[in-house]
């Protein structure tokens, strides 16, 4: 009996834990739009940003951004799992990741930050990059994307 007790009181928990995460979702934020959708085109007039082309392919579009808030990437892609993983590969140089469905805002925090407002998303924080003075002395092969010389 007293396993029952101790499971239930572990589903009750759990079930608090996820309510509380979802009442921290970016819709409920009041500073916070819900997540924008669009083309590359319209998530900038979204942004007020004036797009710089980089990239305009079939899978992926990217364009350089600058505000009044600074510069950032803004990338939007034609399937989800093409945008997980150029996240995935993109954070292990770092930064800070806006994700919204199939777009992406790479930029410095405060950048960010000032974007979300706009746009609504989550944010995503890219791995900190290594100096030499991690005690790897960079010795490591491939790592971070960078090889060994």
């Amino acid at each position: 009996m007293r396993s029952q007790a101790q499971a239930a009181v572990t589903v009750v928990a759990l079930g608090l834990s996820l309510g509380l995460m979802a009442a921290c979702s970016d819709s409920d934020s009041p500073d916070v739009p819900k997540t924008a959708t669009g083309s590359l085109e319209q998530l900038a007039a979204k942004a007020k940003c004036a797009p710089d082309m980089a990239t305009d392919a079939a899978e992926l579009r990217q364009a350089n951004c600058t505000t009044k808030d600074g510069r950032y990437v803004l990338a939007t892609f034609s399937t989800d799992r093409g945008q997980r993983e150029w996240i995935n590969g993109a954070k292990d140089y770092g930064g800070t990741y806006l994700v919204g469905r199939k777009w992406v805002a790479v930029g410095e925090d405060k950048v960010v930050t000032a974007l979300r407002g706009r746009l609504g998303g989550t944010v995503e924080e890219g791995s900190q990059h290594h100096s030499g003075s991690s005690g790897s002395r960079g010795s490591e092969p491939d790592h971070s994307g960078h090889r060994a010389s």
